[in-house]
C-alpha cells in the first residue's frame, strides 16, 4: 500500500498545479468563421462567388483584395484568438 501512496501523492501534487484554462481553440474557430463570413460578403459585394474564382494574377482586383483581407484576418486570429484563454 505504501508504493501506491508513493506514486499517487506526487501525481496529485503535479496535477494541482495544472490550469483548467486551455488556449483558445474555440475562440480561434469563431474568429476564423467571422473572417470567412466577411470574405463571402466581400465577394458578393463585388458580384463574385467565394470559392469559384481561381487565384491568379488575372483574377478580378476585388477578389484579390478580398483574399488579402482574408489572409490578414486569419493571421490576426492565429496571433490573438488562438492564445486567448477559453474555459
Amino acid at each position: 500500500m505504501r508504493t501506491a501512496n508513493a506514486l499517487v501523492l506526487p501525481l496529485a501534487a503535479l496535477s494541482a498545479g495544472v490550469s483548467l484554462v486551455e488556449a483558445g481553440p474555440i475562440a480561434y474557430g469563431i474568429c476564423q468563421t467571422g473572417c470567412n463570413t466577411v470574405t463571402v460578403a466581400c465577394y458578393a459585394g463585388a458580384g463574385l462567388v467565394f470559392g469559384t474564382v481561381v487565384a491568379a494574377p488575372a483574377a478580378p482586383a476585388a477578389a484579390i483584395a478580398c483574399n488579402v483581407a482574408l489572409g490578414t484576418c486569419s493571421a490576426a486570429c492565429a496571433t490573438v484568438a488562438l492564445f486567448a484563454p477559453t474555459p
